[in-house]
């Protein structure tokens, strides 16, 4: 037996990451079905709701310690491994298809006049917003996500008919090209608009949770949804930030929120879940959830960060405005890589491809057998 307390919750977080799993065997697991193995789990502890010591438990020795759990524990336990094992069904995008043997980049298309750090560029200008998406479509963004709505801290909600003349436009022109487009939209008319007009995904930052009908517009087109976590209601994406653990807080919320949906009829592997990086959250609030990001797999879906040019990077770096935050999004980006994030969502797209590019080399190496 271990001395694990018989009613406490245990997280599995993969860690001791290895460049290659050669000779390894029963040594380590393979993350999600791509292109990190690794060596260990992180079992994070939590009694009545606070943390007690964690377990650093290695890979060959998990059957000795589930083995010494109660039979829910050992139950649950088995079900989060599986899943963070389990490789990532791909996403139908339209003409396209996304898979997730390796990472994306997601390229982050604002048709606003008021976004936080691109807002104004391309506000009722269809032709050249959709000019810039061809161009990071072009650099090798996977996936083109169009927002009519900014969600910076503070800026005042749109009302849904000026989103969709925002966006569609815009949406028509990619998708008449075989791009994919992402709508980044919390309403569900918009959502259906976009749809209509050749969107093949809904990126909602309420996590389908602002309008009552955005579940039904998602389950009934069977498009696939990227869940974001954030703090406070629906209404409240930027709520004081309170958390006792945050790790541990966004990874229920969004297990939940998971489990929510495929009640109501929309299929798991049509989720993303995105843990909300500067959503409601403080700097280490942030630091926290990009530490353990890992742990997320345990959910069983794909992984979106979106932490490109957010405040944080300003707060490490002596106030940096927006636009001078691009050595800070590829440091995050590359942290993403490491921890098997699937999805990375950015502005600076030819400069992320080429971050991904090189982790694929190194990857790609250590992956090669010498004779």
């Amino acid at each position: 037996m271990t001395d694990i307390p018989a009613n406490a919750d245990l997280y599995f977080r993969p860690t001791g990451f290895v460049d290659a799993p050669f000779g390894l065997d029963g040594q380590v697991k393979r993350l999600a079905g791509g292109m990190l193995w690794f060596g260990a789990f992180d079992v994070i502890v939590v009694e009545g709701g606070e943390r007690r010591q964690g377990r650093l438990v290695p890979v060959e020795r998990l059957e000795a310690f589930l083995s010494g759990l109660a039979d829910w524990q050992r139950e649950k336990a088995r079900a989060a491994i599986a899943r963070i094992e389990a490789p990532r069904t791909s996403l139908e995008i339209g003409e396209r298809r996304i898979t997730f043997e390796e990472p994306r980049i997601v390229g982050i298309l604002n048709v606003t006049p008021d976004s936080f750090s691109d807002g104004g560029r391309f506000a009722g200008e269809p032709d050249k917003a959709a000019e810039a998406g061809f161009a990071m479509a072009a650099d090798g963004a996977a996936l083109i996500d169009v927002g009519g709505e900014s969600t910076r801290p503070g800026a005042a909600d749109v009302w849904e008919g000026d989103e969709i003349e925002r966006t569609v436009p815009v949406i028509e022109r990619l998708a008449r090209s075989g791009t994919a487009v992402s709508i980044d939209t919390r309403k569900a008319s918009v959502m259906e608009a976009a749809l209509a007009a050749g969107a093949g995904l809904v990126n909602d930052v309420s996590g389908l949770g602002f309008d009552e009908r955005a579940i039904g517009v998602v389950r009934d087109t069977g498009c696939p949804v990227i869940v974001m976590h954030h703090a406070g209601k629906a209404h409240e994406l930027h709520a004081e930030p309170d958390y006792a653990d945050p790790l541990i807080e966004v990874y229920d919320w969004l297990a939940d929120r998971v489990e929510v949906l495929v009640e109501a009829g929309i299929a798991r592997e049509k989720i993303v879940v995105d843990p909300g990086i500067g959503f409601g959250k403080a700097l280490r609030d942030n630091l926290a959830i990009l530490n353990g990001l890992a742990l997320f797999h345990g959910i069983g879906c794909p992984v979106m960060l979106g932490a490109s040019r957010k405040r944080m990077i300003g707060a490490l770096s002596n106030e940096v405005p927006a636009d001078k935050r691009l050595g800070g999004s590829l440091a995050l980006t590359m942290l993403g890589l490491g921890q098997g994030a699937q999805l990375i969502r950015v502005h600076d797209v030819f400069d992320s491809v080429q971050a991904l590019h090189v982790w694929r080399g190194l990857r790609d190496q250590a992956l090669t057998v010498k004779n």
